[in-house]
């Protein structure tokens, strides 16, 4: 596009090209190749090709022995796919650290050559439009603007997307430095309501969902990695995971959204767990991290994006979580923790505990498939652990729901932790509950149908350590444990030596995935490929 008297022209001609344009318009993965001499820049070229992607962004910029006219035609000629050629100043985040002219009559040179595409900085526009020759129409102008700092007000976004649309742009991008999730919103909205084909870019791991979910809002194009060490920008995917772990090229205006709250979420393999179900079962849907500071400003800010469906929900939110839930399940109630999100009909969130169910459900399926009868006088229909004794180790949130838990199931419940006070606490929460010394579980004073371990001894790296000796085992009937890195603990290893029943935390940790993912879609899950997907990850053996 070009400002003023030159647009009318050009529109003419982009008119009668119509029914040569592609049936995509939108949803395009861009990997920038950014090698620093020429010979690995045409190499890089090549590798990126390969890659999958729709859009290859030659970054002049990076190359330390650039020459316009030596190198130019030779690089564009290299690149088998549509391309982007970018010249980004220092002033604009790039690595240009020359003069104006030289380089903006190289982007216009590459425009008169053929390049499909030219990325020209919007403080730079009148400038480039001004120089020698016009652009031709069959090169599209890209109109960029970066704040590396913040990310401004939604209404002064919008006014600088119709500014950059008035100066000649053929395609908005507008990229900023997110820095709470917020901000994210407020970019999204650009792609919401556009002025012109846009890119819109939240940088930084706050606003990384920008990125994974461009192609719903029908964002231009994202840019995306050949690997975490390559990538140009912070916040940037790579290809591979885009396109495999996020579906991306399959997102559409119809597909719904979900994701894991919590701070800090990029360990998390909740993302892979549930895409890879999504994905099985032909749901379109998507699941990403979400990097959250405050939950009421998170939900505030997508108060208006109704496609956000349903969040996991994780440290430290569990109870701000609770806050925000206009309803809540019972038991989670009682436990005072939330760690799922599901929005109703009405835009309020229902709130769940699935912690408790998984792990306690994995305990009761233990042992109903052994064969043990509650030792209390519950009817025939009560759960196995009705009347059992139920000694928790540990009073954190873990603990707390798994006593809870245990407590709904009619099992009397023992707490111990190192810290009496916090057991107490808990304890006092609890009605029917009480308070056993650690010093005498340590000593093997105290006895349990079930021992369930919520504290992180055991847990890798330091996996030879144990919450109890192992010559108190035989105390205990059944013995579960909320640690699975590793899957077999020592506690676990100890107590299958000694003849208990055991039930490892894998069990628990899929377990709350799989209830989720039944909120999430309303139908079953594909429980073994979840539980698949998460031992090769983290490259367990089961």
């Amino acid at each position: 596009m070009q400002p003023a008297t030159q647009e009318t022209s050009r529109a003419v001609m982009a008119a009668a090209q119509t029914a040569e344009a592609p049936t995509k318009t939108s949803g395009f993965i861009t990997c920038s190749v950014t090698a620093t001499t020429v010979q690995a820049f045409i190499d890089e070229i090549q590798e990126v090709a390969k890659s999958g992607v729709d859009i290859i962004e030659l970054r002049l910029d990076f190359l330390k022995d650039f020459d316009t006219e030596r190198d130019l035609k030779m690089i564009m000629a290299s690149c088998p796919l549509p391309y982007i050629v970018t010249y980004r100043p220092k002033w604009e985040g790039g690595n240009y650290e020359g003069p104006e002219p030289p380089r903006l009559a190289t982007l216009k040179y590459a425009a008169l050559c053929g390049a499909p595409y030219v990325d020209v900085e919007f403080k730079a526009a009148a400038l480039f439009f001004a120089g020698q020759g016009e652009v031709p129409i069959q090169c599209k102008v890209i109109l960029s603007s970066h704040n590396f700092q913040k990310t401004p007000p939604a209404a002064e976004l919008h006014q600088l997307a119709k500014d950059m649309h008035a100066a000649g742009a053929d395609i908005v991008k507008i990229a900023t430095m997110a820095n709470d999730i917020a901000d994210s919103a407020a970019v999204l909205s650009l792609l919401q309501s556009p002025v012109a084909p846009t890119i819109a870019l939240a940088m930084g791991e706050k606003g990384q969902i920008v990125r994974l979910l461009a192609a719903k809002y029908g964002g231009y194009l994202t840019f995306a990695a050949l690997s975490p060490d390559k990538a140009s920008a912070p916040g940037q995917p790579t290809v591979a995971t885009l396109k495999a772990l996020y579906n991306y090229q399959n997102q559409g205006p119809r597909t719904k959204v979900y994701g894991i709250i919590g701070n800090p979420v990029s360990h998390s393999k909740s993302p892979l767990i549930h895409n890879t179900a999504f994905q099985h079962i032909g749901h379109d849907g998507v699941y990403v991290p979400l990097l959250v500071d405050d939950l009421p400003r998170f939900l505030d800010a997508f108060a208006g994006h109704p496609d956000f469906q349903g969040f996991s929900v994780t440290i430290p939110h569990k109870e701000a979580a609770l806050k925000a839930a206009k309803q809540v399940d019972p038991v989670a109630a009682k436990i005072g923790a939330v760690n799922t999100l599901i929005r109703q009909p009405d835009g309020s969130f229902k709130g769940y505990n699935t912690d408790w169910c998984a792990a306690i459900d994995a305990i009761e399926r233990q042992l109903s498939s052994s064969g043990t009868s509650s030792s209390g006088s519950g009817s025939s229909g009560s759960s196995p652990l009705a009347g059992k004794t139920f000694l928790v180790l540990g009073a954190g949130g873990a603990g707390r729901a798994l006593a809870f838990g245990a407590a709904d199931r009619g099992a009397k419940v023992l707490i111990t932790n190192r810290s009496r006070e916090r057991a107490e606490q808990l304890a006092a929460s609890l009605p029917g509950s009480s308070v056993v010394a650690w010093e005498d579980v340590q000593a093997g004073k105290v006895k349990a149908d079930v021992l369930a371990n919520s504290t992180s001894l055991g847990m890798a790296p330091k996996d030879n350590e144990s919450p109890v000796p192992a010559a108190t085992i035989n105390n205990y009937g059944l013995v579960f444990d909320a640690v699975y890195t590793p899957v077999w603990t020592q506690l676990l290893l100890d107590a299958k030596a000694g003849g208990c029943q055991v039930v490892d935390g894998l069990q628990m940790f899929v377990g709350q995935a799989v209830l989720q993912f039944q909120h999430f879609t309303g139908k079953q899950a594909p429980t073994e490929l979840m539980q698949s997907t998460l031992v090769n990850a983290l490259g367990l053996k089961k």
